[in-house]
């Protein structure tokens, strides 16, 4: 996929974060686009689009990848995500790259960093770690400031809420 191709899915990645912003969670949007043929369907096809959802499901696992991989998994009807690209709003966290490797996903585009808590690459180096048995390929950075902004609008605006 080229560059032109990415920032088109992140540009819906960045749509469900901000379903995630106004219904009060962290906004952290992820497509998964299947890119292999499908029967005569040679385009790429969406095949799970989430965000964040843990205070609405009173679930520390609802993190947009990993409702996103169970869709996709449903969409393909099988548990290894080979031919997929996933793309994200932010840099995954552990659990989230931990679900990656084990879904087989190839490729990860992501747009913001995470340096405190960053699992894909920033601080634990998950998804092309050499001890497991899958590595995915990242790009990192795909329209980082539009991504990193709807971040630091969330924050800015609970700290203000909370008068911290």
């Amino acid at each position: 996929m080229d560059p032109d191709e990415h920032e088109k899915y992140m540009r819906m990645a960045l749509r469900q974060a901000q379903a995630a912003m106004d219904s009060g969670e962290v906004p952290t949007g992820c497509v998964i686009v299947h890119t292999s043929s499908d029967g005569d369907r040679h385009e790429p096809r969406i095949v799970g689009r989430a965000h964040n959802q843990v205070e609405l499901l009173k679930d520390p696992t609802a993190h947009a990848e990993m409702i996103a991989i169970t869709q996709a998994a449903s969409a393909i009807g099988d548990w290894r995500l080979a031919d997929t690209v996933l793309y994200v709003t932010k840099e995954p966290c552990a659990m989230c790259a931990g679900a990656i490797v084990l879904a087989r996903i190839p490729l990860v585009v992501f747009g913001a960093p995470d340096p405190r808590r960053g699992g894909a690459v920033s601080v634990f180096g998950i998804l092309d770690s050499p001890h497991l048995n899958h590595r995915c390929t990242t790009v990192a950075g795909v329209m980082q400031e539009e991504c990193a902004e709807l971040l630091r609008e969330f924050f800015r605006n609970r700290r203000g809420e909370s008068g911290r």
